[in-house]
């Protein structure tokens, strides 16, 4: 009876993951038409400013039930996540948006890397082919020639930065703790981010449909989005979670394609189809006990 629930509670945190990628994989045409008239790093405080106040209003209890040594990870993640934002954001004023997309999502072969460094995980030979096959997807989906200078070097630092916060969520993520840690980890980014574009002011849309957007952005994409991780990565290894949320590009492309007028090409094709296979390689992959168990450490 016990292991039908976990598998049943794994199954679920998988989904949740598998929606987030594909709530963000849902923002690129927007948050593409919306930077055309609100700088990025403004975008980002307002967006995490509104997300922070949302949550706050609604679980305002929550940081309070934090012990001391869940709010210092809370805040690490929060600066992680944050900064990696930032230096992304960097990268991509000197590197082509494909070439971002693809050197950010390099946090699906950094994060089992790290989990093997820090949480002393052992990564079984299948996984690797999966991270193998989805870093290959990536590439399909978004290279057309590559170079390495100074954009691609920042992004593959924000890269590392994502991946790190991924394995931190799944060494220190716990189910009772996920609305407190999500609230302060968006508190936060907000603040980062608010600081990294504080000193030539903080320009705020001024359309309604920017409104509209910023509040999806900020409300189901980032607000929900972080607890559903939160909660998803007490459940699972970081390493798969990063396999599954791989699949936001996939998504991207998807929603391109849908709502956005894009071809449908054969790279997208080919190209999500195997980031798709390697998601449902990590998942319908046999796995002992011991690589089910969620690596948890207090620091």
């Amino acid at each position: 009876m016990h292991s039908e629930q976990t598998r049943r509670t794994t199954l679920l945190a998988s989904a949740a993951l598998l929606a987030l990628a594909a709530c963000w994989g849902s923002t690129f045409f927007m948050i593409k038409d919306l930077l055309d008239r609100v700088p990025t790093l403004d975008f980002l405080a307002v967006r995490f400013g509104i997300a922070a106040l949302v949550l706050v209003a609604v679980a305002p209890r929550a940081l309070g039930r934090l012990s001391p040594v869940v709010r210092r990870h809370a805040v690490v993640l929060g600066a992680l996540y944050g900064v990696a934002q930032i230096l992304q954001t960097a990268g991509l004023a000197h590197t082509p948006a494909s070439v971002s997309g693809f050197v950010t999502g390099l946090y699906v072969v950094c994060t089992p890397l790290l989990a093997a460094a820090i949480l002393r995980t052992r990564i079984p030979p299948v996984t690797w082919v999966a991270v193998t096959l989805a870093t290959a997807g990536l590439a399909v989906l978004a290279l057309d020639g590559f170079s390495i200078g100074y954009g691609e070097l920042v992004t593959l630092t924000s890269a590392v930065l994502y991946a790190l916060h991924i394995v931190g969520l799944g060494a220190w993520s716990t189910a009772q703790d996920a609305v407190g840690m999500t609230i302060l980890q968006i508190i936060v980014i907000a603040v980062v981010c608010t600081l990294a574009t504080a000193h030539d002011g903080i320009v705020l849309p001024d359309r309604a449909g920017d409104w509209a957007s910023v509040a999806y952005m900020a409300v189901v994409v980032g607000a929900l989005g972080l607890l559903g991780q939160t909660w998803a990565q007490a459940h699972l290894t970081p390493t798969r979670s990063a396999i599954i949320m791989s699949m936001e590009p996939v998504f991207a492309s998807f929603f391109a394609v849908w709502l956005g007028g894009e071809d449908l090409t054969t790279r997208l094709l080919l190209g999500g189809a195997m980031v798709l296979v390697a998601m449902l390689t990590v998942e319908l992959a046999p796995r002992r006990p011991v690589e089910g168990e969620v690596a948890h450490i207090a620091v």
